[in-house]
């Protein structure tokens, strides 16, 4: 991504900061979805795996990260059928929400519930690995969405992509009885339906989003 591209973004995130909607960009037209689970007691003891990778990202990134109190970190390590997308208290590292979340379908191309593999490429329909922040909403065909500014060489072309979060009736609790695993996206973080509108809610604009495997730092 050249430089000049993404101060334009960067200065998109600014002028968004603290809107909970807008229509400022024309709509991506890429697929994701949305899942959730609230923890009833602070994990003290737990520290994410990806975690200390996600506070290096937020370090590197600082230029573009307008709130660093809370992190989105994806754990592409776990398995569809478990709660992944982890919503983290910087200070004290804890995870105050989980969700399940979807990868995508060229990410996981004989749906066995796993990623095998990410990709940046146009048309991979696969996820990608690093850094993003979190950018404006919108409404579009999954409903309220929100777009994603990649910040790694592994997922700059999020935004070519239309690589974003939203709610999707595939990321489904009731699918992991039936099929051991949830739906796939085409390389958006899907979330259950019910549950996107608090994970904008908490995460909001210009906070960091970090999707990733442990021990994976730097590959594409």
């Amino acid at each position: 991504m050249q430089l000049s591209r993404r101060l334009f973004m960067g200065a998109a995130i600014a002028a968004t900061a603290g809107v909970s909607t807008g229509r400022a960009f024309a709509e991506p037209t890429s697929t994701p979805i949305e899942p959730a689970v609230a923890f009833a007691e602070p994990r003290q003891a737990y520290r994410p795996p990806l975690l200390e990778e996600a506070l290096a990202a937020l370090d590197t990134h600082s230029g573009y990260i307008l709130d660093r109190s809370r992190i989105g970190l994806v754990d592409f390590s776990a398995p569809s059928s478990q709660p992944r997308f982890h919503l983290v208290d910087v200070a004290s590292g804890q995870i105050m929400l989980s969700w399940l979340v979807a990868h995508g379908n060229g990410s996981d191309p004989t749906a066995t519930g796993m990623l095998q593999y990410f990709s940046n490429e146009p048309g991979s329909n696969a996820s990608s690995r690093g850094a993003y922040v979190t950018s404006t909403t919108y409404y579009g065909k999954h409903g309220r969405s929100q777009r994603l500014i990649g910040l790694d060489a592994s997922n700059n072309m999020a935004w070519d992509r239309a690589i974003v979060m939203h709610g999707a009736p595939y990321v489904d609790p009731s699918m992991i009885y039936s099929r051991g695993r949830i739906g796939r996206s085409q390389g958006c973080f899907a979330v259950e339906q019910r549950e996107i509108a608090t994970v904008m809610e908490q995460l909001g604009a210009g906070r960091l989003l970090y999707a990733g495997r442990p021990g994976e730092l730097g590959l594409a």
